[in-house]
Protein backbone atom coordinates (compact mmCIF):
# COMPACT_ATOMS: atom_id res chain seq x y z
CA UNK A 1 0.00 0.00 0.00
CA UNK A 2 2.82 2.36 0.86
CA UNK A 3 4.46 1.60 -2.46
CA UNK A 4 1.23 2.50 -4.29
CA UNK A 5 0.89 5.75 -2.36
CA UNK A 6 4.50 6.63 -3.13
CA UNK A 7 3.84 5.92 -6.82
CA UNK A 8 0.75 8.18 -6.84
CA UNK A 9 2.70 10.89 -5.02
CA UNK A 10 5.53 10.58 -7.54
CA UNK A 11 3.09 10.83 -10.48
CA UNK A 12 1.47 13.92 -8.97
CA UNK A 13 4.86 15.55 -8.47
CA UNK A 14 5.76 14.73 -12.07
CA UNK A 15 2.49 16.24 -13.33
CA UNK A 16 3.10 19.42 -11.33
CA UNK A 17 6.60 19.67 -12.75
CA UNK A 18 5.23 19.20 -16.26
CA UNK A 19 2.65 21.92 -15.69
CA UNK A 20 5.29 24.29 -14.39
CA UNK A 21 7.55 23.51 -17.33
CA UNK A 22 4.83 23.80 -19.99
CA UNK A 23 5.08 26.60 -22.51
CA UNK A 24 2.02 28.32 -23.93
CA UNK A 25 1.27 27.25 -27.48
CA UNK A 26 3.14 23.97 -27.34
CA UNK A 27 1.41 20.64 -27.83
CA UNK A 28 1.61 17.97 -25.16
CA UNK A 29 4.13 15.95 -27.13
CA UNK A 30 6.37 19.02 -27.51
CA UNK A 31 6.19 19.60 -23.78
CA UNK A 32 6.97 15.94 -23.12
CA UNK A 33 9.96 16.16 -25.46
CA UNK A 34 11.24 19.24 -23.62
CA UNK A 35 10.72 17.62 -20.22
CA UNK A 36 12.25 14.25 -20.99
CA UNK A 37 14.74 14.48 -23.91
CA UNK A 38 18.14 16.11 -24.11
CA UNK A 39 18.47 16.62 -27.87
CA UNK A 40 21.84 16.37 -29.65
CA UNK A 41 23.69 19.41 -31.04
CA UNK A 42 21.20 22.00 -29.79
CA UNK A 43 20.76 24.59 -27.05
CA UNK A 44 18.29 22.57 -25.00
CA UNK A 45 17.23 25.60 -22.95
CA UNK A 46 16.25 27.51 -26.08
CA UNK A 47 14.55 24.42 -27.54
CA UNK A 48 12.49 23.99 -24.37
CA UNK A 49 10.99 27.43 -24.87
CA UNK A 50 10.53 27.00 -28.61
CA UNK A 51 9.36 23.39 -28.73
CA UNK A 52 10.73 20.64 -30.96
CA UNK A 53 9.32 20.10 -34.45
CA UNK A 54 7.59 16.73 -34.23
CA UNK A 55 7.85 14.64 -37.38
CA UNK A 56 5.11 12.03 -37.57
CA UNK A 57 5.23 10.31 -40.98
CA UNK A 58 7.18 10.11 -44.22
CA UNK A 59 6.96 8.83 -47.79
CA UNK A 60 9.37 9.11 -50.70
CA UNK A 61 11.30 12.37 -50.34
CA UNK A 62 8.69 13.96 -48.05
CA UNK A 63 8.12 14.10 -44.29
CA UNK A 64 5.13 15.48 -42.40
CA UNK A 65 5.03 17.10 -38.97
CA UNK A 66 2.30 16.41 -36.43
CA UNK A 67 0.40 19.50 -37.62
CA UNK A 68 0.07 18.00 -41.09
CA UNK A 69 2.62 20.26 -42.82
CA UNK A 70 4.60 18.55 -45.58
CA UNK A 71 8.34 19.13 -46.11
CA UNK A 72 10.57 18.06 -48.97
CA UNK A 73 13.51 16.54 -47.12
CA UNK A 74 16.43 17.84 -49.16
CA UNK A 75 18.80 16.55 -46.50
CA UNK A 76 17.72 12.88 -46.52
CA UNK A 77 17.27 12.81 -42.76
CA UNK A 78 20.90 13.23 -41.79
CA UNK A 79 22.66 12.48 -45.09
CA UNK A 80 21.35 8.92 -44.87
CA UNK A 81 17.89 8.15 -46.31
CA UNK A 82 19.33 7.31 -49.73
CA UNK A 83 16.36 5.24 -50.93
CA UNK A 84 13.78 7.64 -49.57
CA UNK A 85 11.11 6.88 -47.00
CA UNK A 86 8.59 4.05 -46.95
CA UNK A 87 10.46 1.40 -48.96
CA UNK A 88 8.41 -1.72 -48.27
CA UNK A 89 11.27 -4.02 -49.23
CA UNK A 90 13.41 -2.72 -46.37
CA UNK A 91 10.53 -2.99 -43.92
CA UNK A 92 9.82 -6.55 -45.02
CA UNK A 93 13.51 -7.49 -44.76
CA UNK A 94 13.55 -6.36 -41.14
CA UNK A 95 10.30 -8.16 -40.32
CA UNK A 96 11.43 -11.41 -41.94
CA UNK A 97 14.75 -11.41 -40.14
CA UNK A 98 13.17 -10.55 -36.78
CA UNK A 99 10.88 -13.55 -37.14
CA UNK A 100 13.87 -15.82 -37.83
CA UNK A 101 16.76 -14.52 -35.73
CA UNK A 102 16.13 -11.01 -34.37
CA UNK A 103 19.52 -10.75 -32.69
CA UNK A 104 22.75 -12.54 -32.11
CA UNK A 105 26.28 -11.27 -31.63
CA UNK A 106 29.61 -11.77 -33.39
CA UNK A 107 31.48 -12.57 -30.18
CA UNK A 108 32.65 -16.05 -29.12
CA UNK A 109 33.61 -17.22 -32.65
CA UNK A 110 30.06 -16.70 -33.97
CA UNK A 111 28.51 -15.22 -37.13
CA UNK A 112 24.99 -15.02 -38.58
CA UNK A 113 23.85 -15.56 -42.19
CA UNK A 114 22.76 -11.99 -43.03
CA UNK A 115 25.92 -10.55 -41.52
CA UNK A 116 28.15 -12.84 -43.55
CA UNK A 117 26.12 -12.15 -46.70
CA UNK A 118 26.34 -8.39 -46.09
CA UNK A 119 30.11 -8.48 -45.64
CA UNK A 120 30.44 -10.34 -48.94
CA UNK A 121 28.07 -7.90 -50.70
CA UNK A 122 30.09 -4.91 -49.42
CA UNK A 123 33.33 -6.52 -50.59
CA UNK A 124 31.83 -6.95 -54.07
CA UNK A 125 31.07 -3.22 -54.46
CA UNK A 126 34.11 -1.90 -52.57
CA UNK A 127 37.41 -1.14 -54.34
CA UNK A 128 39.08 -4.34 -55.51
CA UNK A 129 41.76 -4.36 -52.81
CA UNK A 130 39.22 -4.15 -49.95
CA UNK A 131 37.56 -7.44 -48.97
CA UNK A 132 36.94 -7.38 -45.22
CA UNK A 133 34.50 -5.52 -42.95
CA UNK A 134 34.43 -4.86 -39.21
CA UNK A 135 30.84 -4.04 -38.23
CA UNK A 136 29.71 -1.33 -35.82
CA UNK A 137 26.45 0.36 -34.90
CA UNK A 138 27.22 3.83 -36.31
CA UNK A 139 29.71 6.02 -38.10
CA UNK A 140 31.05 7.36 -34.80
CA UNK A 141 31.70 3.79 -33.63
CA UNK A 142 33.35 3.08 -36.98
CA UNK A 143 35.84 5.88 -36.39
CA UNK A 144 36.48 4.73 -32.82
CA UNK A 145 37.27 1.38 -34.43
CA UNK A 146 39.65 3.08 -36.87
CA UNK A 147 41.53 4.63 -33.95
CA UNK A 148 41.98 1.23 -32.30
CA UNK A 149 42.62 -0.68 -35.53
CA UNK A 150 45.28 1.67 -36.88
CA UNK A 151 47.32 1.50 -33.70
CA UNK A 152 46.91 -2.26 -33.43
CA UNK A 153 48.10 -2.67 -37.03
CA UNK A 154 51.39 -0.89 -36.37
CA UNK A 155 51.89 -2.70 -33.06
CA UNK A 156 51.61 -6.06 -34.81
CA UNK A 157 53.94 -4.80 -37.56
CA UNK A 158 56.56 -4.14 -34.90
CA UNK A 159 56.41 -0.35 -35.23
CA UNK A 160 54.73 0.70 -31.97
CA UNK A 161 55.91 4.32 -32.18
CA UNK A 162 53.56 4.91 -35.13
CA UNK A 163 50.60 6.16 -33.09
CA UNK A 164 49.79 9.70 -34.25
CA UNK A 165 46.73 10.09 -36.47
CA UNK A 166 46.45 13.29 -38.48
CA UNK A 167 43.03 14.74 -39.31
CA UNK A 168 41.81 18.04 -40.74
CA UNK A 169 40.51 21.22 -39.15
CA UNK A 170 36.74 21.38 -39.66
CA UNK A 171 36.61 17.68 -40.53
CA UNK A 172 33.89 15.57 -38.92
CA UNK A 173 34.26 11.95 -37.83
CA UNK A 174 31.51 11.57 -35.24
CA UNK A 175 30.82 12.75 -31.70
CA UNK A 176 32.31 10.02 -29.51
CA UNK A 177 35.54 10.87 -27.69
CA UNK A 178 37.77 9.35 -30.39
CA UNK A 179 35.50 10.51 -33.25
CA UNK A 180 35.39 14.09 -31.98
CA UNK A 181 39.15 14.06 -31.48
CA UNK A 182 39.82 12.77 -35.00
CA UNK A 183 37.53 15.48 -36.34
CA UNK A 184 38.59 19.10 -36.32
CA UNK A 185 35.50 20.90 -35.01
CA UNK A 186 36.93 23.34 -32.45
CA UNK A 187 33.62 24.08 -30.66
CA UNK A 188 33.28 20.32 -30.05
CA UNK A 189 36.87 20.12 -28.78
CA UNK A 190 36.15 22.80 -26.17
CA UNK A 191 33.57 20.54 -24.55
CA UNK A 192 35.52 17.75 -22.88
CA UNK A 193 39.16 18.89 -23.19
CA UNK A 194 39.63 17.29 -26.59
CA UNK A 195 41.32 16.13 -28.75
CA UNK A 196 42.84 13.22 -26.88
CA UNK A 197 46.58 12.65 -27.03
CA UNK A 198 48.11 11.44 -30.27
CA UNK A 199 45.94 13.33 -32.76
CA UNK A 200 47.08 16.27 -34.90
CA UNK A 201 45.23 18.43 -37.44
CA UNK A 202 46.11 20.23 -40.66
CA UNK A 203 44.30 22.78 -42.81
CA UNK A 204 41.24 21.86 -44.89
CA UNK A 205 40.98 22.13 -48.71
CA UNK A 206 38.30 24.87 -48.53
CA UNK A 207 39.13 27.11 -51.48
CA UNK A 208 36.11 29.40 -51.16
CA UNK A 209 36.96 30.43 -47.59
CA UNK A 210 40.74 30.04 -47.57
CA UNK A 211 41.99 30.14 -51.15
CA UNK A 212 42.27 33.92 -51.36
CA UNK A 213 43.77 34.85 -54.77
CA UNK A 214 45.08 31.37 -55.58
CA UNK A 215 43.54 29.21 -58.27
CA UNK A 216 41.69 26.17 -56.90
CA UNK A 217 44.37 23.83 -58.29
CA UNK A 218 47.22 25.81 -56.72
CA UNK A 219 45.40 25.96 -53.41
CA UNK A 220 44.65 22.23 -53.53
CA UNK A 221 48.37 21.45 -53.69
CA UNK A 222 49.16 23.80 -50.80
CA UNK A 223 46.41 22.27 -48.64
CA UNK A 224 47.64 18.74 -49.39
CA UNK A 225 51.29 19.59 -48.73
CA UNK A 226 50.27 20.67 -45.23
CA UNK A 227 50.10 16.92 -44.53
CA UNK A 228 53.73 16.42 -45.53
CA UNK A 229 54.77 19.38 -43.39
CA UNK A 230 52.97 17.90 -40.36
CA UNK A 231 54.50 14.46 -40.93
CA UNK A 232 57.98 15.97 -41.01
CA UNK A 233 57.21 18.08 -37.94
CA UNK A 234 56.20 15.14 -35.72
CA UNK A 235 58.40 12.52 -37.42
CA UNK A 236 57.33 9.96 -40.00
CA UNK A 237 58.19 7.10 -37.62
CA UNK A 238 55.53 8.44 -35.24
CA UNK A 239 52.67 8.86 -37.74
CA UNK A 240 50.19 5.99 -38.08
CA UNK A 241 47.52 7.39 -40.42
CA UNK A 242 45.82 10.32 -42.08
CA UNK A 243 42.01 10.48 -41.92
CA UNK A 244 39.76 12.62 -44.11
CA UNK A 245 36.36 12.65 -45.79
CA UNK A 246 36.34 12.54 -49.62
CA UNK A 247 34.02 15.54 -49.40
CA UNK A 248 33.76 17.31 -46.04
CA UNK A 249 30.09 16.93 -45.20
CA UNK A 250 29.25 18.63 -41.92
CA UNK A 251 32.05 21.12 -42.56
CA UNK A 252 30.07 22.53 -45.49
CA UNK A 253 30.06 20.09 -48.45
CA UNK A 254 33.64 21.10 -49.18
CA UNK A 255 34.62 19.51 -52.49
CA UNK A 256 38.43 19.55 -52.72
CA UNK A 257 40.21 20.90 -55.80
CA UNK A 258 41.20 18.30 -58.39
CA UNK A 259 44.86 18.49 -57.33
CA UNK A 260 44.21 17.65 -53.68
CA UNK A 261 43.62 13.90 -53.45
CA UNK A 262 46.41 12.82 -55.86
CA UNK A 263 48.90 14.76 -53.75
CA UNK A 264 47.52 13.29 -50.50
CA UNK A 265 47.88 9.81 -52.00
CA UNK A 266 51.48 10.53 -53.00
CA UNK A 267 52.36 11.73 -49.50
CA UNK A 268 50.77 8.83 -47.62
CA UNK A 269 52.48 6.35 -49.93
CA UNK A 270 55.85 8.10 -49.62
CA UNK A 271 55.86 8.11 -45.81
CA UNK A 272 54.22 4.70 -45.35
CA UNK A 273 51.20 5.83 -43.35
CA UNK A 274 47.70 4.39 -43.56
CA UNK A 275 45.12 6.38 -45.51
CA UNK A 276 41.70 6.40 -43.84
CA UNK A 277 38.94 7.73 -46.11
CA UNK A 278 35.77 8.39 -44.11
CA UNK A 279 32.90 7.26 -46.36
CA UNK A 280 30.15 7.61 -43.72
CA UNK A 281 28.43 10.34 -45.77
CA UNK A 282 29.86 9.74 -49.24
CA UNK A 283 29.42 5.97 -49.36
CA UNK A 284 26.64 4.08 -51.15
CA UNK A 285 26.00 6.46 -54.01
CA UNK A 286 26.10 9.95 -52.56
CA UNK A 287 28.88 11.23 -54.85
CA UNK A 288 27.52 9.49 -57.95
CA UNK A 289 29.63 6.37 -57.44
CA UNK A 290 29.46 3.60 -54.88
CA UNK A 291 32.11 5.39 -52.83
CA UNK A 292 33.89 8.72 -52.74
CA UNK A 293 37.11 6.77 -53.27
CA UNK A 294 35.76 5.77 -56.69
CA UNK A 295 34.90 9.37 -57.52
CA UNK A 296 38.34 10.73 -56.60
CA UNK A 297 40.39 7.65 -57.53
CA UNK A 298 41.71 7.21 -53.99
CA UNK A 299 43.29 3.96 -52.80
CA UNK A 300 42.33 3.79 -49.11
CA UNK A 301 43.54 1.42 -46.41
CA UNK A 302 40.42 1.82 -44.26
CA UNK A 303 36.95 3.16 -45.11
CA UNK A 304 34.49 3.89 -42.28
CA UNK A 305 30.87 3.46 -43.45
CA UNK A 306 27.34 3.94 -42.05
CA UNK A 307 24.34 6.16 -43.00
CA UNK A 308 23.54 5.09 -46.59
CA UNK A 309 24.47 1.49 -45.81
CA UNK A 310 20.89 0.90 -44.62
CA UNK A 311 19.39 4.17 -45.90
CA UNK A 312 19.02 5.04 -42.23
CA UNK A 313 16.24 2.49 -41.69
CA UNK A 314 18.22 0.75 -38.94
CA UNK A 315 21.49 1.76 -37.26
CA UNK A 316 24.52 0.01 -38.73
CA UNK A 317 28.06 0.99 -39.60
CA UNK A 318 31.45 -0.53 -40.14
CA UNK A 319 34.98 -0.22 -41.47
CA UNK A 320 35.91 -1.65 -44.87
CA UNK A 321 39.48 -2.92 -44.56
CA UNK A 322 42.14 -3.26 -47.23
CA UNK A 323 43.74 -6.63 -47.80
CA UNK A 324 47.13 -5.47 -46.54
CA UNK A 325 45.65 -4.36 -43.21
CA UNK A 326 43.34 -7.39 -42.89
CA UNK A 327 46.23 -9.79 -43.46
CA UNK A 328 48.10 -8.29 -40.50
CA UNK A 329 45.05 -8.28 -38.21
CA UNK A 330 44.30 -11.91 -39.17
CA UNK A 331 47.90 -13.04 -38.73
CA UNK A 332 49.08 -15.42 -36.03
CA UNK A 333 51.13 -12.60 -34.50
CA UNK A 334 48.07 -10.39 -34.03
CA UNK A 335 46.16 -12.59 -31.60
CA UNK A 336 42.87 -11.27 -30.20
CA UNK A 337 41.70 -7.86 -31.38
CA UNK A 338 40.11 -6.72 -28.12
CA UNK A 339 37.46 -4.45 -29.58
CA UNK A 340 33.80 -4.73 -30.57
CA UNK A 341 30.22 -3.84 -29.75
CA UNK A 342 27.10 -5.65 -28.60
CA UNK A 343 25.43 -4.73 -31.88
CA UNK A 344 28.38 -5.36 -34.23
CA UNK A 345 26.83 -7.06 -37.25
CA UNK A 346 23.30 -7.07 -35.81
CA UNK A 347 21.47 -9.59 -38.05
CA UNK A 348 18.29 -7.52 -38.52
CA UNK A 349 20.27 -4.40 -39.38
CA UNK A 350 22.43 -6.49 -41.71
CA UNK A 351 19.38 -7.92 -43.48
CA UNK A 352 18.05 -4.41 -44.14
CA UNK A 353 21.46 -3.20 -45.37
CA UNK A 354 21.74 -6.21 -47.68
CA UNK A 355 18.35 -5.42 -49.20
CA UNK A 356 19.33 -1.75 -49.47
CA UNK A 357 22.39 -2.68 -51.56
CA UNK A 358 20.28 -4.98 -53.73
CA UNK A 359 17.84 -2.17 -54.52
CA UNK A 360 20.65 0.27 -55.33
CA UNK A 361 22.01 -2.29 -57.79
CA UNK A 362 18.80 -3.61 -59.34
CA UNK A 363 17.18 -0.21 -59.83
CA UNK A 364 20.45 1.27 -61.15
CA UNK A 365 20.03 4.23 -58.83
CA UNK A 366 23.69 5.24 -58.88
CA UNK A 367 23.78 5.05 -62.69
CA UNK A 368 20.72 7.32 -62.76
CA UNK A 369 22.54 9.90 -60.64
CA UNK A 370 25.54 9.78 -62.99
CA UNK A 371 23.53 10.13 -66.18
CA UNK A 372 20.37 11.96 -65.18
CA UNK A 373 19.54 13.52 -61.84
CA UNK A 374 23.09 14.44 -60.77
CA UNK A 375 23.80 16.64 -63.79
CA UNK A 376 20.26 18.06 -63.54
CA UNK A 377 20.72 19.02 -59.87
CA UNK A 378 24.04 20.70 -60.75
CA UNK A 379 22.49 22.58 -63.66
CA UNK A 380 19.47 23.79 -61.70
CA UNK A 381 21.42 24.79 -58.59
CA UNK A 382 23.72 26.81 -60.80
CA UNK A 383 20.76 29.01 -61.76
CA UNK A 384 20.95 30.39 -58.21
CA UNK A 385 24.57 31.53 -58.63
CA UNK A 386 23.55 34.99 -59.88
CA UNK A 387 21.48 35.73 -56.77
CA UNK A 388 22.87 38.73 -54.85
CA UNK A 389 23.36 36.59 -51.73
CA UNK A 390 25.15 33.71 -53.42
CA UNK A 391 28.95 33.64 -53.60
CA UNK A 392 29.36 30.11 -54.95
CA UNK A 393 27.38 26.99 -55.79
CA UNK A 394 29.04 23.56 -55.48
CA UNK A 395 27.64 20.17 -56.45
CA UNK A 396 28.80 16.59 -56.74
CA UNK A 397 26.39 13.72 -57.28
CA UNK A 398 23.60 14.24 -54.74
CA UNK A 399 25.52 16.78 -52.68
CA UNK A 400 25.22 20.55 -52.94
CA UNK A 401 26.30 23.74 -51.19
CA UNK A 402 25.29 27.38 -51.58
CA UNK A 403 27.63 29.97 -50.05
CA UNK A 404 25.86 33.06 -48.69
CA UNK A 405 27.89 36.28 -48.79
CA UNK A 406 27.58 40.01 -48.28
CA UNK A 407 29.95 40.81 -51.16
CA UNK A 408 30.14 38.44 -54.13
CA UNK A 409 33.37 39.90 -55.55
CA UNK A 410 35.43 39.57 -52.36
CA UNK A 411 33.57 36.53 -50.88
CA UNK A 412 33.09 38.61 -47.71
CA UNK A 413 30.61 37.14 -45.21
CA UNK A 414 27.93 38.96 -43.27
CA UNK A 415 28.77 39.58 -39.62
CA UNK A 416 27.01 37.33 -37.13
CA UNK A 417 28.78 33.95 -37.44
CA UNK A 418 26.10 31.96 -39.24
CA UNK A 419 23.13 34.25 -38.65
CA UNK A 420 22.29 34.53 -42.35
CA UNK A 421 22.37 30.78 -42.83
CA UNK A 422 19.95 30.28 -39.94
CA UNK A 423 17.58 32.87 -41.37
CA UNK A 424 17.69 31.24 -44.81
CA UNK A 425 17.12 27.76 -43.31
CA UNK A 426 14.02 29.02 -41.49
CA UNK A 427 12.65 30.69 -44.63
CA UNK A 428 13.15 27.40 -46.45
CA UNK A 429 11.17 25.59 -43.74
CA UNK A 430 8.37 28.12 -44.25
CA UNK A 431 8.34 26.98 -47.88
CA UNK A 432 8.18 23.32 -46.87
CA UNK A 433 11.84 22.61 -47.64
CA UNK A 434 14.43 21.10 -45.30
CA UNK A 435 17.95 22.42 -45.91
CA UNK A 436 20.88 22.45 -43.51
CA UNK A 437 22.85 25.55 -42.59
CA UNK A 438 26.51 25.18 -41.63
CA UNK A 439 27.45 28.70 -40.74
CA UNK A 440 26.39 30.74 -43.79
CA UNK A 441 26.57 27.76 -46.14
CA UNK A 442 23.31 26.08 -47.17
CA UNK A 443 23.70 22.34 -47.66
CA UNK A 444 21.72 19.82 -49.70
CA UNK A 445 21.89 16.03 -49.59
CA UNK A 446 18.57 14.79 -51.01
CA UNK A 447 17.52 11.14 -51.26
CA UNK A 448 19.23 9.46 -54.21
CA UNK A 449 15.83 8.55 -55.64
CA UNK A 450 14.73 12.17 -56.08
CA UNK A 451 13.14 13.04 -59.43
CA UNK A 452 13.73 16.03 -61.70
CA UNK A 453 10.32 17.42 -60.74
CA UNK A 454 11.23 17.22 -57.07
CA UNK A 455 14.57 18.90 -57.79
CA UNK A 456 12.58 21.70 -59.44
CA UNK A 457 10.62 22.06 -56.19
CA UNK A 458 13.88 22.38 -54.24
CA UNK A 459 15.12 25.14 -56.54
CA UNK A 460 11.84 27.05 -56.43
CA UNK A 461 11.63 26.98 -52.63
CA UNK A 462 15.33 27.81 -52.23
CA UNK A 463 14.97 30.85 -54.51
CA UNK A 464 12.08 32.16 -52.39
CA UNK A 465 14.09 31.52 -49.20
CA UNK A 466 17.07 33.43 -50.64
CA UNK A 467 14.85 36.34 -51.68
CA UNK A 468 13.25 36.56 -48.24
CA UNK A 469 16.62 36.29 -46.52
CA UNK A 470 17.97 39.16 -48.64
CA UNK A 471 14.98 41.29 -47.65
CA UNK A 472 15.70 40.59 -43.99
CA UNK A 473 19.38 41.53 -44.37
CA UNK A 474 18.48 44.76 -46.13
Amino acid sequence: MNAVNESVKSDATSDQASAQNSVEGQSQIQQDASNHILHPFVDNHALKNKGARIMSKADGVYVWDDQGKRYLDAFAGLWCVNLGYGRKELIDAASKQMATLPYYNLFFNTSTPPTVQLAKAIAEIAPEHMNNVFFTGSGSEANDTVFRMVRRYWDVKGQPTKKIIIGRHNGYHGSTVAGTSLGGMKPMHKQGDLPIQGIEHIRQPYWFDEGEDLSPDAFGLIAAKALEEKILEVGADNVAAFIAEPVQGAGGVIIPPATYWPEIQRITDKYNILLVVDEVICGFGRTGNWFGCDTFNIKADLMPIAKGLSSGYLPIGGVIISDRVAEVLKSEESGDFLHGFTYSGHPTCAAVALENIRILKDEKIIENIQQNTGPYLAEQLQTLADHPLVGEVRTLGMLGAIELVQDKATRKRYPGNGKVGSICRDHALDQGLILRATGDTMLLSPPLVITKEEIDSIIKATKIALDNTLKDMQ
